[in-house]
């Protein structure tokens, strides 16, 4: 149902809202007067358009990104789960309580869940990927590492 909200938002979107979307994926931490100014726009303007595009559901949660590593989680893996399907739900609730998963997504082909995981380095994760397999419903899980971010998270080019 969001998504389909948000799809019919996003055929709303105007060249204004592209351009402030696209400033705003720039520099998110732009304030509304430094945005009217880059834009050549009232504040006013900014604020009303922020606002609608809000309630449009156009914006995910903020949160900073940090890098893991400054964290002492160095080690990225990706972990494909293969799960039971009557079992996904307590699967997915279970695997949130992991704080090393930073993300999960349900996904298609062989495996049911794609999840983000970072660690200490290998004995860490060789921790991290038993409690994953400890979760009733996980039948097995493959892992890989990520050996480089080749192309960090963007949203800019697909407003253009």
């Amino acid at each position: 149902m969001l998504d389909v909200l948000i799809l019919r938002t996003m055929r709303n979107l105007d060249g204004t809202d592209t351009r402030l979307l696209r400033a705003l994926a720039r520099d998110p931490r732009s304030t509304v007067v430094a945005l009217a100014q880059e834009l050549g726009l009232s504040r006013n303007t900014v604020q009303a358009r922020l606002a609608q595009l809000e309630r449009g559901n156009i914006f995910l949660p903020f949160e900073r990104r940090i890098n893991p590593a400054a964290l002492g989680y160095p080690l990225a893996a990706f972990v494909h789960l293969h799960v039971q399907q009557q079992k996904l739900t307590p699967v997915t609730e279970a695997l949130a309580l992991i704080p090393e998963v930073l993300e999960a997504y349900g996904i298609t082909g062989q495996a049911d869940i794609l999840a983000k995981v970072v660690s200490e380095g290998a004995e860490d994760l060789f921790r991290i990927t038993g409690k994953i397999l400890a979760i009733d419903g996980v039948e097995r899980t493959d892992t890989s590492l990520a050996m480089h971010e080749l192309i960090p998270y963007r949203m800019e080019q697909l407003l253009r």
